[in-house]
């Protein structure tokens, strides 16, 4: 059953399926309609260059709530990406160097440029390396610490989870958790922030913080989380077999991007419509009503849609012709993703194995192996039978590519140069 509220902001959160959980939804409610905006924020930690379509549900967060009048802060974690988020990891996180962290955290920015506007304060990029790095030790200990009982947060998922397992849990990243709150304090002092958002297993982190913001500041802040989304079949957002689907299209092409909501299972079609596009309800119900090979209609439109929020679209239009020449009138598309190949090397010959993990369409030869057997990689639209396949300069198509193919609708040109 969807909940009916007072503010366009919760109201189009409840209508889409975005809302799991809200500390005081009334109050909320009634701030978001006070007539003056209301200034919330959601954590990224800069553990990739790139965030994935896994972080895709935190963004349209953040988006709707610039679209309904109010200001979004996307919080960058050069602080605490430092330390590592242990929830829902079974081991430590890598420790980045700070060069790393910085290198991440400019292909993480320009995310976001896509979903918001910054323009006159509309929204605010904020990073907490600039209050964690300088923090003496021993005064926050004092200052912060004292507020947090070990007992209870012994009891955190985020925590328990690991010592049931009895999997090691560093001191390091016990921290985690007081540091996000202090995040939202600092984000309150500083911006007037008083709704912190994330995913559902940032509950307990979220309230640790409202309960710190409380002591600290005699703040009344909030908490709103969102479901953690799954395929239908149960398969975790944003992978697949070569990898993860990252938002940064020099990491995955435009085209790749498209292809992986068009392949969407029939049973989310409606729900990612409602998630991580911006088309109207009524629009949607429309193609929810679709039944039998129709359904292909919505999931293009799902790829459409979602491509053009993150790559633009012109990009998005490019890639569902891509798609419909390749696929619906059988030409070899110039427009499809090319990965470049030395010509000297392909004069040597290329192993089959090699080259489908160079064009990304394997994670490993193992998984191209598998594939195999599978009868599921093709070269030039001729099934691969032999994993010792090399593939030569007579292999190239008149267009003077080789076409690769991972089942129907994974295509990849390698190309000589």
């Amino acid at each position: 059953m969807i909940a009916t509220f007072k503010s366009d902001f919760l109201n189009v959160l409840s209508g889409r399926g975005f809302i799991q959980q809200v500390s005081e939804p009334d109050a909320l409610d009634d701030l978001l309609c006070s007539g003056k905006p209301v200034t919330a924020y959601i954590g990224f930690d800069c553990t990739a260059g790139s965030l994935h379509v896994g972080s895709l549900v935190q963004i349209m967060l953040l988006y709707w709530l610039q679209q309904t009048g109010h200001q979004p802060i996307a919080l960058m974690g050069g602080g605490t990406t430092r330390v590592g988020d242990p929830s829902g990891k079974d081991e430590s996180r890598r420790l980045l160097s700070d060069d790393d962290i910085t290198h991440n955290l400019a292909g993480i920015r320009a995310v976001f440029d896509k979903f918001l506007s910054f323009a006159d304060g509309k929204a605010v990029m904020a990073n907490n390396a600039d209050w964690l790095n300088g923090l003496n030790y021993v005064d926050f200990l004092r200052d912060v610490g004292r507020h947090f009982s070990v007992n209870r947060m012994l009891t955190q998922d985020s925590v328990k989870l690991r010592l049931e397992r009895q999997q090691e849990l560093s001191f390091l990243e016990f921290n985690y958790m007081v540091l996000q709150a202090y995040d939202f304090v600092e984000l309150y002092r500083r911006h007037g922030c008083v709704l912190q958002m994330g995913g559902s297993d940032q509950w307990g982190n979220i309230v640790n913080g409202i309960d710190l913001g409380r002591r600290l500041a005699g703040a009344q802040l909030f908490a709103l989380t969102s479901p953690l989304i799954t395929t239908a079949s149960g398969a975790k957002m944003g992978k697949t077999a070569a990898g993860a689907v990252w938002l940064n299209a020099d990491m995955v092409s435009p085209y790749d991007y498209w292809q992986y909501w068009r392949n969407t299972e029939d049973g989310d079609v409606v729900r990612f419509l409602k998630l991580f596009t911006v088309m109207p309800l009524d629009e949607i119900a429309r193609l929810a009503a679709l039944r039998g090979a129709e359904i292909n209609e919505a999931k293009k439109a799902l790829a459409t849609e979602a491509t053009a929020m993150v790559h633009g679209r012109a990009a998005a239009e490019e890639a569902s012709a891509t798609a419909r020449k390749t696929f619906e009138e059988g030409a070899l598309a110039q427009t499809l993703p090319t990965v470049e190949i030395a010509q000297g090397e392909l004069k040597s010959g290329v192993g089959v194995l090699t080259a489908f993990h160079k064009a990304g369409l394997v994670a490993s030869n193992g998984e191209a192996r598998r594939q195999i057997k599978a009868g599921g990689l093709k070269v030039n639209d001729a099934a691969v039978t032999d994993d010792k396949l090399t593939l030569t300069g007579e292999d190239l198509s008149p267009e003077g590519v080789i076409k690769l193919s991972l089942g129907k609708k994974r295509h990849v040109l390698l190309k000589p140069v």
